[in-house]
């Protein structure tokens, strides 16, 4: 039996500040997040750094010296990888590694690392080449510190902006190549949809890694990937699924994330075409999560920006096995009661008791009310097709489904 290989993670250390637009509690939160896709990306977090500022430094984004503080840090700890929580200038970033002499990274840097090592097809690894190129392109003046500008003289006039100047015009050649590839591939993709007949179409939404993969392997049985680490489904998959007697079309797409890189959406939006098309949208929450009701109004605001609003949705509060909350003593009159406080029951009776019966609470994993979850979208995808082909509408009663031993497996 073959030893496991064990990952050598790269020790690294997050920066972020708190401003008049970001309390210390969404910093807090927003670093917690950092963290997660630092080690999706293979990086082991070893300490934060967050300092207070009206806005952030416009030549080292933090203080002077709060940057003298990192740089003893970075030196005593021996440190590579410094990841910081918003997006960085070029000049910034430029001015930061003359200080620090280490690898930094901002956090729309890292979310493109992150899709790079996930993308699977063609069609997801040059998404994320084109986002990668958009993101490269004002920042090459920095990557040509080992020619650094000429200062002139005879023999020596320009030869490093030329190199700079070459490099420009080869990575805006690339992108133009790469956005035409794209469109060849949408058009293709476009057919498929379109081949597929007047099938219902149901697509998973939901923020990253809150098991939307995991209970589409369970729905359709396929195997699809699903990994406790952020951005595990970059490709749209679509399967056919049949609940009862009634056909449908399900895909999975990719998660959402707060502070998505403008170049990552751009990219990607022909890949929510599954989205845009769909008849039936199943916004997966991960309930346990304690900002979920954040991650909610993220992805509402990515559907917005894909006129995918006005949508028939079902909400799937998911992981309601790991839900937890904290507890106050009966005779503890001093601690105010806060949503953190809240039991289950008690928030199905918010504005989640307007939804009515559009949200379903479930656990994907241990398969817990998954028969309810059934039965409430084969009502849904029956309405929808009855709709469409009102002359068989006999052949999908309204039935309750109930789970059977197979379904169990």
């Amino acid at each position: 039996m073959l030893e496991k290989k064990e990952i050598a993670y790269e020790k690294a250390i997050l920066i972020g500040i708190i401003t008049r637009n970001q309390n210390e509690e969404k910093l807090k939160e927003f670093l917690d997040e950092l963290k997660f896709l630092t080690y999706t990306a293979g990086g082991e977090v070893v300490k934060r750094f967050t300092q207070k500022m009206d806005m952030p430094n416009s030549k080292t984004f933090i203080g002077t010296g709060k940057m003298e503080e990192v740089q003893a840090y970075v030196e005593q700890h021996d440190i590579h990888t410094v990841v910081f929580d918003d997006e960085l200038t070029p000049a910034q970033q430029r001015n930061i590694e003359k200080i620090l002499k280490a690898k930094i990274i901002d956090r729309t840097n890292l979310i493109l690392d992150i899709f790079a090592q996930r993308a699977q097809t063609s069609y997801a690894r040059t998404q994320v080449e084109l986002a990668q190129y958009q993101y490269l392109l004002p920042r090459l003046t920095g990557m040509w510190t080992h020619l650094e500008r000429q200062r002139g003289g005879i023999g020596m006039r320009g030869p490093g902006e030329t190199e700079i100047e070459t490099d420009r015009r080869i990575v805006r050649d690339r992108i133009a190549l790469l956005k035409k590839k794209l469109l060849t591939i949408d058009k293709q993709m476009a057919t498929q949809r379109g081949n597929r007949g007047k099938l219902v179409r149901v697509a998973l939404v939901g923020y990253t890694n809150v098991g939307k993969s995991t209970l589409m392997n369970v729905i359709a049985k396929s195997n699809v990937f699903a990994e406790n680490k952020l951005f595990a489904t970059l490709d749209t998959t679509v399967r056919k699924v049949v609940i009862g007697n009634l056909p449908f079309l399900l895909s999975d797409t990719v998660g959402f994330i707060r502070k998505l890189p403008t170049q990552l959406v751009e990219s990607f939006k022909s890949t929510l075409d599954e989205v845009r098309e769909a008849d039936l949208l199943l916004h997966v929450v991960d309930i346990s999560h304690s900002q979920f009701e954040d991650h909610i109004e993220s992805v509402n605001n990515i559907l917005k920006e894909i006129d995918s609003t006005d949508k028939r949705t079902i909400m799937v509060f998911n992981k309601i096995d790991s839900y937890k909350h904290e507890e106050i003593e009966e005779d503890d009159l001093t601690t105010e009661r806060t949503k953190a406080h809240y039991t289950l029951e008690e928030w199905k009776q918010t504005w989640m008791n307007k939804i009515g019966d559009s949200a379903l609470f479930i656990s994907a994993t241990q398969k817990e009310n998954i028969d309810v979850f059934r039965s409430r979208v084969y009502k849904e995808v029956r309405d929808i097709h009855v709709t469409r082909f009102p002359y068989n509408n006999f052949l999908y009663p309204e039935i309750m489904y109930e789970e059977s031993d197979e379904n169990e497996e």
